[in-house]
């Protein structure tokens, strides 16, 4: 609010970084349900039900999901009118796909759908909120340019995809379970999640010096990956807070990469 390139500039400027904000509180909202046990907490009812309000005023994380995510529909919309670009009609439109993805985890969780839909949601949430922060930090930069040209993007973005694959894949409280060779379907994704995770690290590794804080981050993120695992194993319902931070070090990644390409 402080460029001064006239009212209607500013104003979009202050919707982005408000996008950016509310992305970041669904992702983490989305990891509150996921590690407290209220995935299924409104059914697969979608996207409202009658006392949803109310329900988040109790303290119920998925009513509270729901609602965000209705907002930041709302604000995205308001900058496609404001300031029609490929940035911002990109943004709308991720977050609609985003929205009927959303619907479809429930039916994941529920034992109704596959997998990738869980894997397909995360990814894309990511996208939402890279697509308004690089719109921000980079004004005028065309998105999907940008995201061809970031190879360590694409490295994480796998690691995201192949995390919530791995949620969608053990199902609704049910455990992993601890393995050397695997067995299961869920174990598999699990092992193809690691793999994602280290190429991470070696992808950020092999880019050095260029982006030295992600690559601390995914290093660190490893060995919280595995505190995750046993978490999921110990509390196969509600692993809890290790799946909020486990997602807080991804969105810091992806922050730090963004903004230190050059």
């Amino acid at each position: 609010m402080n460029s001064h390139q006239g009212f209607i500039a500013d104003v979009v400027n202050g919707l982005k970084a408000s996008e950016v904000g509310f992305a970041v509180a669904l992702i983490l909202l989305g990891s509150i349900v996921e590690g407290f046990g209220y995935g299924l907490s409104l059914g697969t009812r979608w996207p409202y039900t009658r006392n949803i309000a109310v329900l988040m005023v109790r303290g119920d994380p998925e009513a509270a999901h729901r609602l965000v995510a209705t907002l930041v529909g709302l604000v995205a919309l308001a900058l496609v009118i404001l300031s029609p670009s490929i940035t911002t009609i990109s943004g709308l439109s991720l977050i609609v796909v985003t929205a009927l993805f959303g619907m479809g985890t429930l039916y994941v969780l529920a034992g109704r759908a596959p997998a990738f839909v869980h894997g397909t949601h995360g990814l894309l949430a990511y996208g939402v909120f890279l697509v308004y922060l690089t719109g921000l930090v980079y004004p005028g930069l065309d998105f999907w340019s940008y995201l061809r040209a970031v190879g360590a993007l694409h490295a994480l973005l796998l690691a995201v995809f192949l995390g919530g694959m791995t949620t969608g894949q053990r199902g609704f409280g049910t455990p992993i379970d601890p393995f050397v060779k695997p067995q299961k379907a869920s174990q598999w994704t699990i092992a193809a999640h690691v793999s994602a995770a280290l190429l991470l690290v070696a992808t950020l590794g092999w880019m050095m010096p260029a982006y030295p804080v992600a690559f601390y981050l995914a290093v660190t993120q490893v060995a919280v990956g595995f505190l995750l695992f046993h978490a999921v194993n110990l509390k196969p319902r509600d692993p809890g807070v290790m799946v909020v931070f486990h997602q807080s070090m991804v969105l810091l990644m992806s922050l730090a990469i963004v903004l230190q390409w050059r």
